[in-house]
């Protein structure tokens, strides 16, 4: 016979359900059980694959201490993992023992939590033990408590023993009818790799610097169809704004940020072309600025040469050219 512990407290030394377990344990080996006791605390960032542990076990002892509020995370995250990766054929056939002690209050909640948890697991539930305990010596002075524990051992040596039968729980009709935990077809052994994947931290992190690579990408090239629609645009901006100045023969080559092509722009006299083109031809004047700075003038809320004073654009050329700029393109009602 094996059979497991799982404790779930912090591990501190005045702990009474460190000591409650101890003799409990000592009770099974005298039995001939076999008894292998996980600390949850010391292998946290290995619980997810903990339920492996679980083959080959006729019964396991879950205890926990109650110091404020509830049974604590590392069994509820035990727990959890059962619930996620656990092999439930396999969980089905295990006697559980509650163990609860507290230095506060909700001892009876915390064993009744265990109890309803396994059971929806499908698993099999003995009579456990609760208690509302100060200091540990009020156990390990006191033979009467320790008589309860020592029974309490024995008794779950028979039922697994013995293989007792119990009444039908309504938690178990509920997880068969309601419950949705993972539906998934994978093996127990798939199962188990996967805890065992959750459960590596670096491996964890590898999937999600690749996710977030993945998604950067995407996004980008979303972005990206999104900006070449934007600076298409552009071409029909200038068009429509454009505003034939006689006399004037002038060029200008935008070097917009993000945009793998610059924007030239060519006007003679009513003659006027834009395009985006690569090279390195003379111009008149070269601009250097933002898709944002270029989208607020054509919106209408800038002029180029507030841009240009302002600093959101840089120019190489004739500034005198640079101001022709807002003349042959009036995207304002009324030039500043």
């Amino acid at each position: 016979m094996k059979i497991n512990i799982y404790y779930g407290g912090r591990g501190a030394a005045d702990d009474s359900t460190l000591y409650v377990i101890g003799i409990m344990k000592n009770v099974l080996e005298e039995l001939n059980v076999q008894v292998e006791q996980f600390n949850l605390f010391e292998i946290k960032n290995a619980i997810t694959t903990l339920p492996r542990t679980l083959k080959n076990v006729d019964g396991i002892i879950l205890a926990s201490t109650v110091e404020w509020y509830g049974i604590g995370g590392y069994m509820h995250s035990f727990l959890d993992a059962c619930w996620l990766y656990g092999d439930k054929k396999c969980i089905s056939g295990i006697y559980m023992l509650p163990v609860v002690m507290s230095t506060t209050y909700g001892e009876r909640e915390g064993k009744l939590t265990l109890t309803t948890a396994w059971e929806y697991l499908g698993g099999k539930v003995c009579s456990g033990i609760c208690g509302y305990i100060k200091d540990r010596d009020d156990i390990a002075n006191n033979p009467d408590y320790i008589n309860i524990i020592e029974k309490k051992a024995e008794n779950m040596y028979r039922a697994i023993n013995q293989k007792f039968a119990s009444f039908p729980a309504s938690n178990q009709e509920i997880r068969r009818k309601v419950a949705t935990y993972r539906t998934d077809d994978l093996t127990p052994q798939e199962t188990e790799r996967l805890s065992q994947y959750v459960s590596d931290e670096q491996y964890v992190r590898t999937q999600r610097e690749d996710i977030q690579e993945l998604t950067n990408h995407f996004k980008n090239m979303m972005d990206a169809d999104d900006r070449e629609d934007v600076r298409e645009s552009y071409i029909d901006e200038f068009e429509s704004h454009f505003r034939p100045q006689p006399g004037t023969k002038v060029s200008y080559k935008f070097l917009i940020e993000d945009s793998p092509t610059p924007l030239w722009i060519f006007v003679d006299q009513k003659s006027f072309v834009c395009e985006y083109r690569p090279g390195s031809d003379a111009v008149d004047v070269e601009i250097t600025l933002s898709d944002s700075v270029l989208d607020e003038i054509i919106a209408g809320r800038m002029t180029f040469q507030r841009a240009f004073m302002s600093g959101s654009m840089r120019i190489k050329g004739d500034f005198k050219i640079l101001r022709k700029l807002d003349q042959l393109f009036v995207f304002m009602d009324e030039q500043i």
